[in-house]
């Protein structure tokens, strides 16, 4: 006789299925995918297209984009970092200028 509320066989995987936390985050995962797309899609995708698109054209479109902006962020923090070393050179020759001007007043201060 099977108690009431246990299982007879308490396996946790299931047959041809997810189990709870394995949907829970395919699911999580899916509605991300789906998120990045419509938001960096610049208004080109809107969700219900984007949810009816075959799963291997949705991955596609997914990955061309990530790519996109990966390599958009490389080459904008590479002008930048390039922009900072110009910027830090010119300071550096502005106060190398004014450091190797000798003073034109005497001070009464006493040296110790």
């Amino acid at each position: 006789m099977v108690k009431k509320g246990k299982w007879r066989y308490p396996s946790v995987l299931t047959f041809f299925s997810l189990t709870h936390d394995q949907a829970k985050q395919y699911r999580s995962n899916l509605f991300q995918q789906l998120h990045d797309i419509v938001f960096h899609g610049k208004g080109g995708y809107d969700f219900h297209t984007v949810y009816n698109m075959p799963i291997w054209l949705r991955n596609f479109t997914y990955s061309s984009i990530s790519k996109f902006y990966k390599e958009q962020s490389e080459e904008n923090s590479k002008s930048s970092v390039e922009e900072s070393i110009a910027n830090m050179r010119k300071a550096g020759a502005v106060a190398s200028k004014k450091d190797s001007k000798t003073p034109s007043y005497v001070t009464k201060a006493s040296k110790k």
